[in-house]
């Protein structure tokens, strides 16, 4: 029996918490082994993001192909993609190569507050990765992002939220709960057949720098 593969396509974090780094350590702590396509250098830490440094479209493109051509990725992790031509880069090898699980987390600011995907950005991953991906992982603000809408505040509002994403193209959502109010936070996974809605007692802790890529980077690996 071989170890699964996955791949995490996404933006590298100096600090070692969020990004590539948080989704390489994800993958191996449940026993798969990752690698990587670099979207974008940041200098980053937990405080915030000072700096990003976009890899062109066609070494991304470049990276993609080198590791299909020779590894046999089980799952796809997509998280910082900061601008339209690295998208459709990204969507095009896809296409390409197939694989059978993309989990789709639509990175817009990071946890500090900064802003990490470009406006222009917004409807190409709307119409180029959303229809591709096997599930899309927004937290509350991204999942109104993505809608135009305020942000949802209350279990129908975010259901019904989640179906609306679900007309985007995917075949699941899993809206995060971590942006939400009382002592539970709840993340509500929405398909066709219904919407199933997971708590977990909420965590006071100012310590959740990379907690959504992490999180996306269990289910890709799950999924491998």
């Amino acid at each position: 029996m071989t170890t699964p593969a996955a791949l995490t396509i996404a933006g590298s974090d100096s600090s070692g918490g969020a990004g590539i780094q948080a989704d390489l350590k994800t993958f191996a702590a449940l026993g798969v082994y990752g690698a990587s396509v670099i979207t974008a250098l940041t200098a980053q830490n937990t405080q915030g993001v000072t700096g990003i440094h976009q890899v062109p479209a066609e070494f991304v493109t470049a990276q993609i192909d080198a590791v299909f051509a020779d590894l046999d990725v089980g799952a796809v992790k997509i998280g910082m993609v900061a601008e339209p031509s690295v998208i459709a880069a990204i969507a095009a090898g896809l296409q390409r190569w197939s694989p059978g699980h993309v989990v789709l987390d639509p990175v817009m600011v990071a946890t500090s507050g900064d802003r990490l995907l470009a406006e222009d950005a917004v409807e190409a991953l709307r119409a180029k990765l959303v229809p591709r991906a096997s599930i899309l992982t927004p937290n509350l603000p991204e999942a109104a992002a993505l809608l135009n809408e305020p942000m949802a505040s209350s279990e129908a509002a975010i259901e019904n939220q989640g179906r609306r994403l679900l007309a985007l193209g995917c075949p699941a959502v899993l809206i995060k709960g971590g942006h939400g109010q009382g002592s539970e936070s709840i993340d509500y996974l929405v398909r066709e057949s219904g919407a199933i809605a997971l708590a977990a007692p909420r965590v006071a802790t100012e310590n959740t720098h990379g907690t959504g890529c992490s999180l996306s980077s269990a289910v890709a690996a799950g999924l491998a």
